[in-house]
């Protein structure tokens, strides 16, 4: 487990990972591109995504980092105490460039 700022970050099981994906209601492709984890053509077409299929799976050793987990947490609104927000003035920024105002 990793521990950054009196944060504990633990890494999940396969079946925690698989439930937050579905939670967030996200295909594991989705998720993959999501945290830049590698996505290729699969077998019978469409995309799939290996690296996110051994993450979720119970038979394979790997584990997603906990810092990646609380990450993808938060990204999807799941954390269960942390959120993300705009910075002050960050969203009026972002408006006013959207309208070519600097």
């Amino acid at each position: 487990m990793t521990h950054i700022n009196g944060l504990e970050l633990p890494s999940p099981s396969g079946s925690e990972l698989k439930a937050a994906r579905l939670t967030a209601g996200l295909s594991q492709v989705q998720a993959a591109e999501l945290m830049a984890y590698p996505v290729q053509a699969g077998s019978r077409g469409g995309l799939q995504s290996r690296t996110w299929q051994a993450l979720e799976s119970t038979s394979d050793d790997r584990n997603m980092p906990g810092p990646t987990f609380a990450l993808f947490l938060l990204l999807t609104d799941q954390h269960p105490s942390l959120r993300l927000v705009p910075r002050d003035g960050a969203h009026e920024t972002s408006a006013c460039a959207k309208e070519g105002h600097p």
